[in-house]
Parts: C-alpha cells; sequence; structure tokens
C-alpha cells in the first residue's frame, strides 16, 4: 500500500507537523500508547503515589470547604444572639456568653477559627473591649479581624490606632491610621481618619508632620466637613 502524505501547514514547524501525525497514523500513535504502558508498568508504584496524592488533595479540599460551611452555619446561630446583647450595651453576655444561646463572641471567634462568622466575631469582640476600656485586648481581637469592606476594614484600623493612642503608643497609632487612610480611601470616612493621624501626631511631637495631613487633608477633601477645623489647626501650628 502507498504511504499517505500528510499535508503541512506553512509555516507549522516540524514539531508541531509531528504532534500531528500522531493523530493522523494508527502506527504512530500505537508506538506511542507502547511508550506509555511501559513507562507506567517501570514507574508504577511512583505514578500510583503521585495520583494518590492528588485525589487526597482534591478530597481534603472538598470535605474542609464543607466542613467551614458547616462550622459557619454554627457559628452564625450563636453570633446573632451575641450582636444582640452587644446592641444592647450588655458587653458581658456579648464577650462571654449567656449560658444558654450563645457562648460569645471570644467562644465563637476560637471554637470556630476560620469562618466568617468566627472573623466577625473577632470584629464585635474588639469593638466591645474598646468601650471597656481593655485597648490591648481590643487590638488582639481588631488585628485578627479582617475584611474586603471598604468601610469596616479602615473602621477597624481606625480602632486600633485609637486604642494605641489610648496606651500612648504613639507610632503604631500613626501606623494604623495610615491604613486606614490608604484602604480604599473615600470622601465620607477618610477625613475623619486623617484628622486622628494629624492629632496623633501632634501628641507626639511632630507639628511639622501634622501640618502636612491637615494641608493634605484639605487639598484632597475639600468639601469634607472635617476641612474647616483642619483648616483651623493647620493655621495654628503654621503660625507656631
Amino acid at each position: 500500500m502507498k504511504e499517505k502524505k500528510h499535508n503541512t501547514v506553512k509555516g507549522t514547524t516540524n514539531e508541531e507537523h509531528n504532534e500531528y501525525e500522531v493523530f493522523e497514523s494508527a502506527e504512530i500513535l500505537q508506538d506511542r500508547l507502547v511508550e506509555s504502558q511501559d513507562f507506567f508498568e517501570k514507574n508504577k508504584n511512583v505514578v500510583l503515589v503521585v495520583l494518590g496524592v492528588v485525589v487526597a488533595a482534591i478530597a481534603g479540599y472538598f470535605l474542609y470547604g464543607v466542613n467551614i460551611e458547616k462550622q459557619n452555619t454554627e457559628a452564625q446561630a450563636e453570633l446573632s444572639p451575641a450582636v444582640f446583647y452587644f446592641e444592647k450595651d450588655s458587653l458581658g453576655k456579648a464577650l462571654n456568653g449567656d449560658g444558654n444561646l450563645t457562648g460569645g463572641f471570644l467562644e465563637i471567634a476560637d471554637e470556630y477559627s476560620g469562618t466568617k462568622a468566627a472573623n466577625l466575631a473577632n470584629y464585635y469582640a474588639g469593638v466591645s473591649f474598646m468601650r471597656l476600656g481593655e485597648y490591648e485586648k481590643a487590638i488582639s481581637h481588631l488585628e485578627a479581624f479582617s475584611a474586603k469592606d471598604e468601610l469596616v476594614q479602615a473602621r477597624a484600623f481606625a480602632l486600633v490606632g485609637d486604642a494605641n493612642v489610648e496606651l500612648e503608643a504613639y507610632s503604631k497609632a500613626i501606623s494604623a491610621y495610615k491604613e486606614a487612610i490608604s484602604y480604599k480611601p473615600n470622601k465620607e470616612f477618610t477625613p475623619s481618619y486623617m484628622m486622628k493621624l494629624a492629632f496623633t501626631y501632634e501628641a507626639a511631637g511632630d507639628n511639622a508632620k501634622a501640618l502636612d495631613t491637615y494641608n493634605d487633608l484639605i487639598a484632597k477633601y475639600p468639601k469634607a466637613q472635617e476641612v474647616n477645623d483642619a483648616k483651623k489647626f493647620a493655621a495654628v501650628l503654621a503660625a507656631k
């Protein structure tokens, strides 16, 4: 039988053409299958181990996702009454539970770590400790919280700043306020964080940076309600 010639497309490489021939020629395809079979026979144990690892990883990831969702549902059920106590200013029950409906923010954050509800519990716990004047605990929980929401995450950074100001840890407060300012800036809340930053610079004795911050606020957010105060304080610093 006359061998069939295979047409090639102009510009294709020899490698591309050879790969094309694999699917056109039964003989070449058979040779490749034999080569693959020989490889498997020689390396069977390695192949099976690798395959087992991949399957286990996929199964583990799936089961982890299912377990996290189940835990999150349970945590949400406990979070709601804790938030109710928080809103009623019953901070003891909000943090530590009521012995019935909820174990409180602290238990939720600890027992359901990794869930969305536990993450939110850390935020509420941080705010609760701020209200109670326990600033180091507040910082610990607020720093454990993370969110993509531009308002809540920036607020958490600002609260860490507030807590550090109360502790007179001004350098840490300044860093926290800078994070709040740089996290998805907006005209509604960013100006207030800039005012906090300027005040903290003043408290730390750095009037030059305080003045720069006031002027930066005035330039970037000229219609913000904080602008009048920023102008007033900037004028006082400029006169010194």
